[in-house]
């Protein structure tokens, strides 16, 4: 044990060495001065350190935090981005007006499949839930439209039916919601404008319906559709521009005369008969159809034209 002085300020020799890690146990400062933590008295039981084995003098400052750990109250970045990611998702189901069960079906519904890395796997983008949800949004559209129109018949219930459903109509609703704000892309496919590509945002519209039909049955799927098609079911529906008409304005922007109608044949019963029609223009094959009215086996005919020359008409039924 080392011996104890009194009464005797320290040389500033002694306390060079204390500074440089010579151990300074038994030197004893001036009175009224606070000991360093290295000046302080051995307690009882603990002995003097080996020669050669001096502890190093202890800092009066607080050791500095590691680095690998955060300071208190910082998040880490990859803690925020999932975050960030969950306040996104509520904000858009909050838009919507449905919350998933299953988050993954959200996901793979808004993941296009150039954001897919290593193998491709088109089952893991929303290429199958948009398979489902367009035929899950005609069901829900053609019983909307049943019971909205009681007196409407078949064929303009059809007409109604294609106008709602189409890819534009698709693409409407998705920017209604701002659908492709959400939507996982590739970097290319982003860098190209794909987030307001009529296509992607229809598909993904349909991909989205058939999600909420997986995670929540029909009934949360016809009850998200009725909110975003009701307003535009009950627009006015718009002018009719059936495939003879088509045809017709076709061909006199191209100086051509009025499409001519030939029957070709008629067969089967008088009260279920089936009618052949050939439709001819200048310089055109001609073109046939087929129907249970000579109206119906026309407009079949301008149709065939019609698609020949890649032009897309409404479908009529006569």
């Amino acid at each position: 044990m080392s011996r104890r002085r009194t009464g005797k300020r320290a040389s500033p020799g002694a306390l060079d060495e204390a500074a440089a890690g010579v151990p300074a146990n038994s030197i004893v400062a001036e009175p009224g001065t606070r000991l360093a933590p290295s000046e302080t008295k051995l307690a009882p039981g603990e002995t003097k350190s080996a020669p050669g084995q001096d502890r190093p003098a202890r800092s009066e400052t607080k050791p500095p935090a590691k680095a690998s750990r955060p300071a208190p109250g910082a998040a880490k970045p990859a803690s925020g981005e999932k975050k960030r990611r969950r306040r996104s998702t509520a904000d858009f189901e909050a838009s919507i007006g449905y919350r998933f069960k299953d988050p993954a079906l959200l996901e793979q519904a808004l993941t296009h499949i150039s954001a897919l890395t290593g193998v491709r796997n088109r089952a893991g983008s929303y290429q199958r839930l948009e398979f489902l949800g367009d035929h899950v949004l005609g069901l829900v559209i053609s019983d909307m439209l049943f019971r909205a129109f009681t007196k409407a018949d078949e064929g303009e219930l059809s007409r109604r039916l294609a106008d709602l459903v189409r890819k534009e109509a698709c693409a409407d609703v998705a920017r209604s919601i701002a659908l492709g704000d959400t939507i996982r892309l590739g970097a290319s496919e982003a860098n190209a404008g794909g987030r307001g590509r009529t296509a992607i945002l229809a598909d993904v519209c349909e991909a989205l319906i058939g999600a909420v039909f997986v995670d929540g049955g029909y009934p949360a799927a016809a009850a998200l559709i009725e909110r975003l098609w009701s307003a535009r079911m009950r627009a006015p529906a718009r002018p009719l521009r059936d495939s003879k008409t088509v045809l017709q304005e076709w061909a006199q922007a191209r100086g051509l005369p009025t499409p001519a109608y030939r029957e070709v044949e008629r067969k089967g019963p008088d009260h279920d008969p089936e009618f052949r029609i050939t439709v001819e223009l200048p310089h055109l094959a001609p073109a046939e159809g087929l129907g249970r009215s000579k109206r119906a086996a026309e407009q079949a005919a301008a149709a065939a034209m019609l698609t020949r020359a890649g032009v897309k008409a409404d479908r009529i039924d006569g």
